[in-house]
């Protein structure tokens, strides 16, 4: 029987000798794994790393979620094994015959070993947030939808098609926003990406202000928010990532919108992550929405 893994959401073990993390090899593994995440207001990075030196990979080393093993040896190689010490586990190993090879082998494989880890942080989220869920009646009998919310997450608002779930934290709030439109509000002969863009300032001006008059919510110009195709419950999914503000108001932060094409209900289902967190860091605020926003299973009719 394995052992449980253990460690903060969104880390990194790498395992290497000091004289190559101290060197190109280790730049290179932070430029990749510790570069800014997308999408977020001030730098933050995507993983938090820690190296240990590889005779420390026998014992206690070995309980960590994601483990790259990075080491000069008579073979180049590669290779992904799950669940090797524990689990959920991902480790990683990298051998070159020289520096210049194992860079290589991290340009190469650096796009799969992300993608592997997110898709594993996203999961041990969902697997800490199903332990304690709101109860799914409201939402459902809504959107015909099953959706993970945490149980600390409050109704703000409670309208005839739209919802707006918030859980205060010390440092202000994050918000969950699900709503749906017709289909050709989204998908229409006008830019995807713009006709996004007006839907969430919409709603924004109909639902989300400030404490002051006419300080609505909607999209900072200032920053093109990043966009991205994807599936969601087996679904076409247009996923952006980008800065919202009040206007006229100071307050801001980052949020995450997706509008999931729901074919067989006729409608875009759009569902909305964003917080408000000044001063305060955001990325696993915004990694719990995700995860509760990717948790989305849509009822067949």
């Amino acid at each position: 029987m394995l052992k449980k893994t253990t460690g903060t959401i969104n880390s990194i073990s790498i395992v290497i000798d000091d004289q190559l993390w101290n060197g190109e090899v280790g730049d290179s593994i932070r430029n990749k794994f510790a570069s800014a995440v997308i999408g977020l207001p001030q730098e933050e990075p995507l993983f938090n790393i820690n190296q240990y030196p590889t005779k420390l990979l026998e014992g206690f080393m070995t309980d960590s979620r994601n483990i790259i093993v990075v080491k000069k040896e008579e073979v180049n190689k590669f290779e992904i094994i799950t669940d090797q010490y524990a689990t959920p586990q991902n480790v990683f190993h990298i051998s070159g015959r020289t520096i210049t090879d194992i860079l290589s082998i991290l340009e190469k494989q650096s796009a799969t070993i992300i993608a592997v880890i997110r898709q594993t942080e996203i999961e041990e989220s969902q697997r800490i947030i199903k332990k304690s869920v709101l109860n799914p009646k409201i939402i459902e009998n809504k959107f015909q939808i099953g959706l993970d919310v945490p149980s600390d997450y409050k109704y703000a608002l409670h309208e005839a098609s739209f919802l707006w779930l918030k859980k205060e934290i010390i440092s202000g709030s994050s918000s969950l926003l699900i709503y749906q439109v017709p289909i050709p509000q989204i998908i229409n002969k006008n830019n995807l990406v713009s006709n996004i863009i007006s839907m969430r300032d919409s709603i924004g001006k109909l639902y989300i202000h400030g404490k002051e008059l006419d300080t609505d919510m909607m999209t900072e110009e200032a920053y093109a928010p990043y966009f991205f195709k994807i599936k969601l419950d087996g679904k076409t999914t247009y996923e952006m990532k980008g800065t919202w503000e009040l206007k006229d108001d100071f307050m801001s932060g980052p949020f995450i919108n997706y509008a999931i094409v729901d074919e067989e209900y006729g409608r875009i289902l759009v569902l909305e992550g964003f917080c408000y967190s000044p001063s305060k860091e955001k990325r696993d605020l915004m990694h719990e929405l995700e995860a509760i926003i990717k948790s989305v299973a849509i009822e067949k009719r």
